[in-house]
């Protein structure tokens, strides 16, 4: 799942005249322009189902069909913003979350079931019949600019604009109602496609703050899930490891301390004992921190400290990090703690024997991470448990969170982060 957020743009505005008579411009070039190239993408289209069959040639001149589709959406919805000065959020091509091929396949299909662009489409649709017509409005002006001026040639009639004839001294006033007719129509189309445009392309600012207010809600239910989870969780391993172990070393002195005269050597075996022990918790409460954070994350970037988490592991991981420069730190802390979870989860209940690890800087300053492993299977997101844990942070940072744990396995677990988060 691929999200898209408005990105601020240049808001000031020109004056109304200027305004129109910008889109004035606007129109009539796509009068001109757009018959061919909606001709030309018809025809490509055309061409692609001819040839479907054709050595899958067709597929080609399809897939090819899709990026111009694309293109075209793109280029209308930067001519609106850029003409009207209004934040619209950049059109940008749909993502698959799978690599390779098939990805490269799914995202094709995505973008074919991509509304904006359709909508960006219709509308280039409309402005170039609303281009059209203000081409004819314009010759309307010139026309009836040029008969203004009948009555000095000396003809007694002159031809009209729907061939009939009109005679010379009605020319003047004909050609001025024509002028002011023509003009209104152009200034009314302008106004028209203004209208249109922002309904259809650009998104109301009302939509837009619901929007960002439905997803910041999320993003603070979610951080709040994930805060109870993670206390749970802390309190579970307190209550389950570390606690024992330093009641049993409180224990143990306190024999130590009643042999200590009577029965040195028994003494001095029962405080060996209790050393071992304090060693064993200042190594479970070393991993407890290190599960709350990760100061190698901090000092040396997502890479290392995923080196160190792989090199812990239970389970052999086969790691692959791609990224060039960093994310923020909320981005990085999301997507490790999201893959510590995860090869907890394979070397404890899936019965894995290796897993893999994949994480890439992609296209729109995205952090994605993927995690495999070819264990049983069956993982489910269950209440307060370790996937809800993971699922709720990445919701907090922004992202989104998808599992797919077939019974028999394998287990993919996949999470994608905006770097601004």
């Amino acid at each position: 799942m691929t999200t898209q957020t408005a990105t601020p743009r240049d808001t000031g505005t020109a004056r109304p005249p200027l305004r129109i008579v910008l889109t004035i411009l606007h129109l009539g070039a796509l009068g001109v322009l757009g018959a061919a190239i909606l001709g030309t993408l018809s025809g490509l289209f055309g061409a692609g189902l001819g040839l479907l069959f054709v050595f899958g040639v067709g597929i080609f001149l399809l897939i090819g069909f899709v990026y111009a589709l694309f293109g075209l959406g793109w280029f209308e919805v930067e001519r609106i913003a850029a003409l009207y000065k209004v934040p619209i959020a950049p059109l940008r091509r749909r993502r698959s979350v799978h690599t390779g091929f098939a990805g490269w396949i799914r995202s094709i299909g995505r973008q074919v079931i991509d509304g904006r662009m359709w909508r960006a489409l219709a509308n280039f649709a409309l402005a170039c019949i609303a281009g059209g017509l203000v081409l004819r409005l314009v010759w309307g002006v010139v026309w009836s600019a040029m008969i203004s001026f009948a009555p000095l040639t000396g003809d007694g009639v002159v031809a009209g604009p729907f061939g009939n004839v009109i005679e010379a001294s009605w020319a003047p006033l004909v050609g001025i109602l024509g002028v002011l007719a023509s003009a209104a129509g152009i200034v009314g189309l302008a106004l028209l496609h203004r209208v249109l445009s922002l309904a259809i392309v650009a998104q109301s600012r009302e939509a837009e703050l619901t929007e960002r207010v439905r997803t910041t809600t999320a993003q603070r239910e979610g951080a709040v899930r994930a805060a109870d989870v993670e206390r749970t969780r802390i309190e579970r391993d307190l209550h389950d490891g570390v606690q024992p172990r330093l009641v049993s070393v409180g224990m143990t002195l306190g024999l130590a301390h009643q042999k200590i005269d009577d029965d040195p050597a028994a003494a001095k075996e029962l405080i060996s004992e209790a050393h071992t022990s304090t060693k064993a918790a200042i190594t479970e409460l070393r991993q407890l921190a290190r599960g709350i954070h990760a100061s190698v994350l901090d000092d040396r970037g997502l890479d290392a400290a995923l080196s160190a988490l792989a090199s812990r592991s239970h389970i052999p991981v086969s790691l692959d990090v791609r990224m060039e420069g960093r994310c923020s730190r909320e981005a990085e802390a999301a997507v490790y703690f999201a893959i510590a979870e995860s090869l907890t989860n394979a070397a404890k209940h899936s019965r894995a024997s290796e897993a893999r690890v994949i994480v890439r800087l992609r296209e729109g300053n995205v952090l994605w991470a993927r995690v495999e492993d070819n264990g049983m299977g069956g993982a489910q997101v269950q209440p307060g448990g370790g996937l809800d844990g993971i699922s709720n942070r990445i919701l907090a940072a922004g992202g989104t969170f998808r599992l797919d744990s077939p019974f028999g396995g394998p287990t993919s677990l996949e999470v994608n982060v905006p770097c601004a988060s």
